[in-house]
């Protein structure tokens, strides 16, 4: 699989340090797809399409994970939405 690097702000960076769990490689790749399917208005994907193009060591990524990690990053999430939509219906 071919490499890319990606630059990013100081700010960014130490924050994503915090998040050592995270692979932060599989984040910007799950972005790149998402993009160029919306430039290529290609909105509908299978789940297998999908694994294809994400690549092999994503999908072994996947079932090697134990699924707490799951639960913790899914749980941390929908707290942090909950906090995005509290606050802009406060602003409204």
């Amino acid at each position: 699989m071919p490499n890319i690097t990606l630059s990013i702000p100081e700010e960014i960076y130490l924050k994503m340090k915090k998040h050592r769990e995270i692979k932060w490689s599989e984040v910007a790749r799950k972005a790149i797809v998402d993009y160029l399917r919306k430039i290529e208005e290609s909105y509908e994907i299978s789940s297998e399409e999908l694994l294809k193009e994400l690549g092999k060591e994503f999908k072994k990524d996947i079932e090697e994970t134990d699924l707490e990690v799951y639960e913790k990053g899914y749980k941390k999430m929908r707290e942090e939405e909950w906090k995005r939509q509290s606050m802009i219906q406060t602003r409204s």
